[in-house]
Order: structure tokens, then C-alpha cells, then sequence
């Protein structure tokens, strides 16, 4: 089980090497490419001289078009002088070991603290600096407090992190509730487990924590039922049907842009609200030929 809030934080994208390409396009607006492959690697960036630097979480992300990139994620929980220099030694190493564009992240469970590690590190002289450093961080300020379960069962390890990050909101009890229901009904038990854990450590010592280690005994009770095991292959065989409906719409989406055939809002959200199989099939189908998106709709 995870030991601390510290790494509980980073460890969330970990789990899902997918997750940071997302919180920076949904979290930060930050319009990064889309990854043909998102790996971990090893994070320690110690040289031969006994000097040791070691990251909380290294991730490698490639893109087709863009080239790759390295994502050094640090969680902090409290001011720290000696930091900043720190995060322009990794940037400056990790380019010039790897070749690839570093990407500095900072996850702060409290808004001062992601306050101050916002604050660009420039070293050089004043207004000519020879570096800077200007970290993405994510924070009470920038992370929604995630209540809607539809939202949550999109994006567990996301709302796992918002939970975390919101643990000394005053509105953190439906937060965990709305996430510890979500859990029990979409993912499986060992997976269920390993995110409540991470949330349980990356609430840290606050009142919070009794209220999830309270949702967590409910939460083992649920899946020992057999109600809860017939329950749980219902949904998963839903969310598997759901999921592939969003592919085929995203796919449909990609086809008109790519022969730049006008898509309205209210296309769009036809077109994505639709979870009929056949349907998106033969729009898909005619997709490749039409020359109006109107033309899609067409009956017969």
C-alpha cells in the first residue's frame, strides 16, 4: 500500500501513463499533441559525481508529428527553497542525456504552495536571463472538484487526483462518495482497490481520510456480495458498448475534419450523443464519400 500523499500524487500517472497528456489538455488547456505511446522510465537523473537527483515520476511520451517528450511530475506539499534549482538541473540534464523537450509538472495539494511553485525561476542577469524555468502545475486552483458521476466513470485516475488534491475542500465528503460509488461499479475489484489505496495515502492526515477509510470498508463489503458481482458484469458489459460507441464518433469526427466537411455544434453532438452501433457504422460508411455532413443523415 502506498505510504504517503507525497507519492501518492505522482503516482496516479503512473497507473495511467495516459492521465498527464490529459490533465494538461483539460486541466492546464495546454494544447499537446496527441501521444502514439506514453512509458515510464527510470527517474533518476544522478550523475557519476556523488550528487544524487532523482524525479518522482519520469514519463516518456511519443508523438507522430511533434517528436517526444519527457515529463518530469514532482509533487510538493510545502514551499522548498532549494527546489527550483533542483527543477532547472533536471530540465537541463534530462535534455541533454535524452535529446528529447523536457516538460516540468508540479502537483500541490494546496493553493499557496502551487502559488509559489507557479512563479517562473530565471537564472542569468536581471531581463537577460540564460535560463528560465516555468514549471505546469496542478492544483486546488486549476483541478475541478469532480461530483458527477458520468464525469468520474470517464476518468477514474482524473477524478481519483481531483479527489486528492481537494482533500481539505469543505465539500470533500460528496466528492469521496460520488467516487467511492463509482469505483465499486465500473472497475474491477483488484483495480478498485489500487485506486482507493492511492486516494486513501494521497489524502494524507486529514479528516478526509476517516471519511474514505469509512467508504472503503463499504466499499470491500459491496464486492464481496453476489448482488455486486452480477451488477458489476452488467455495467462493465455497458461501459464496454459505450466505449465503443465514443471510438466510432471520435472516428467519424477525424473523417470529416480530414476532408474538411463543415461539422456544426449540433452535428457534433448528434454525432457524439449517438450510441447506436448500427447507426454510427453506416455514418462512418458514407463519411468517405458525402459532400455535405448533412448528407450523413440521409434516410435509407
Amino acid at each position: 500500500m502506498v505510504s504517503s500523499s507525497h507519492e501518492a500524487l505522482h503516482r496516479i500517472f503512473q497507473e495511467d501513463t495516459g492521465a498527464i497528456v490529459r490533465a494538461l489538455r483539460q486541466l492546464l488547456g495546454v494544447p499537446f499533441p496527441e501521444p502514439d505511446k506514453a512509458f515510464l522510465v527510470s527517474p533518476d537523473l544522478t550523475e557519476i559525481a556523488p550528487v544524487e537527483r532523482r524525479v518522482d515520476t519520469l514519463l516518456q511520451v511519443e508523438t507522430e508529428n511533434d517528436g517526444t517528450y519527457l515529463f518530469a511530475i514532482e509533487s510538493q506539499s510545502r514551499r522548498d527553497t532549494k527546489k527550483p534549482a533542483a527543477w532547472a538541473y533536471y530540465l537541463s540534464y534530462m535534455h541533454a542525456k535524452f535529446g528529447h523537450q523536457p516538460v516540468l509538472i508540479v502537483l500541490c495539494p494546496d493553493e499557496a504552495t502551487a502559488r509559489w511553485a507557479a512563479r517562473p525561476v530565471t537564472l542569468g542577469i536581471p531581463h537577460f536571463p540564460s535560463l528560465t524555468v516555468h514549471p505546469l502545475v496542478l492544483g486546488p486552483g486549476n483541478v475541478p472538484v469532480i461530483t458527477d458521476a458520468k464525469e468520474v466513470a470517464r476518468d477514474i485516475p482524473i477524478a481519483a487526483f481531483s479527489a486528492m488534491t481537494h482533500s481539505r475542500d469543505e465539500n470533500v465528503d460528496g466528492i469521496l462518495k460520488v467516487l467511492a460509488t463509482t469505483l465499486t461499479r465500473t472497475l474491477h475489484i483488484d483495480e478498485a482497490i489500487m485506486y482507493a489505496e492511492l486516494v486513501a495515502a494521497g489524502l494524507g492526515n486529514t479528516p478526509a481520510r476517516k471519511t474514505w477509510s469509512d467508504l472503503m470498508s463499504a466499499l470491500l463489503d459491496f464486492f464481496r456480495s453476489d448482488h455486486a458481482q452480477r451488477a458489476f458484469a452488467e455495467v462493465r458489459a455497458e461501459a464496454h458498448a459505450e466505449a465503443r460507441a465514443e471510438a466510432h464518433a471520435e472516428a467519424l469526427l477525424r473523417i470529416l475534419k480530414a476532408r474538411e466537411l463543415e461539422v456544426t455544434a449540433e452535428t457534433r453532438e448528434r454525432i457524439e450523443s449517438c450510441k447506436d452501433m448500427d447507426v454510427l457504422g453506416t455514418w462512418v460508411d458514407r463519411a468517405a464519400t458525402v459532400s455535405r455532413t448533412e448528407e450523413l443523415f440521409a434516410e435509407g
